[in-house]
């Protein structure tokens, strides 16, 4: 199909390119929308950059060096520009990967801004079925796939995380590790961040991630009642 331009002329800047960056705008959003409102480091806005600039990038790809075709024996691979796409994104999406306490965070918010990168990708070379399918693909994973991990984890203990604040320097740990484990929990983690009140004592941070078969609010009970614990309360995990 021969691209037309708006002004009548085959410039590769007509209606049809118009309508692939509006595609690839309208789906990156939608799964930008997503992470917005899960509160992700990536929101709307770097979705929705990423796939429309994904998009023009291709159709520069396709059409931006047809001027040169012919031109003293000029030949060019438009594959390149793609390729530089799928390396470059790479330096997105790590800077959203960081690892704390041999703790991995925002893997999945990365493999999702490479993957609206390619929704872009397919927009901006003429397959919106494709970027349409991986669009609803992308839904399914996030929403669908939790849901079967639940039903194939059942005979397995589930996992809670707790966030408390208790007075440094009384041995206040080792009695909430101790506890947890009397009470029938298992420790996946533990994470410490020391804290200065405003009476200048030295309160910790912790979150404490654990699995067991008792109910969560048995253990948030119990911890409540350990001499030096300013606050326990459950934190809702993230993906």
């Amino acid at each position: 199909m021969t691209s037309v331009g708006i002004l009548g002329e085959p410039a590769g800047q007509g209606w049809v390119q118009l309508w692939e960056l509006f595609t690839a705008l309208v789906l990156s959003s939608l799964i930008g929308l997503e992470r917005e409102l899960k509160q992700k480091a990536a929101g709307l806005r770097t979705h929705t950059l990423v796939g429309l600039g994904s998009a023009l990038f291709m159709l520069v790809s396709k059409y931006g060096f047809t001027d040169l075709l012919g031109a003293g024996g000029v030949s060019f691979d438009p594959s390149r520009v793609a390729a530089q796409i799928v390396s470059g994104i790479g330096f997105v999406g790590g800077g959203l990967i960081f690892v704390r306490r041999d703790v991995v965070r925002g893997l999945t918010t990365a493999a999702v801004v490479w993957v609206t990168a390619a929704i872009g990708m397919a927009c901006g070379a003429g397959l919106p079925l494709l970027a349409v399918a991986v669009t609803v693909a992308h839904f399914l994973v996030l929403y669908g796939y939790p849901q079967l991990m639940k039903l194939a984890g059942r005979g397995q203990a589930p996992s809670a995380s707790l966030r408390l604040r208790y007075l440094d320097g009384r041995g206040v740990l080792r009695e909430i590790l101790r506890a947890s484990t009397q009470l029938g929990f298992s420790v996946l983690e533990v994470d410490t961040e020391p804290h200065v009140e405003e009476d200048e004592t030295t309160s910790i941070a912790l979150l404490l991630r654990v699995s067991g078969r008792p109910p969560v609010h048995e253990l948030i009970s119990l911890l409540s009642e350990v001499d030096g614990v300013r606050s326990v309360g459950a934190e809702e995990g993230e993906e």
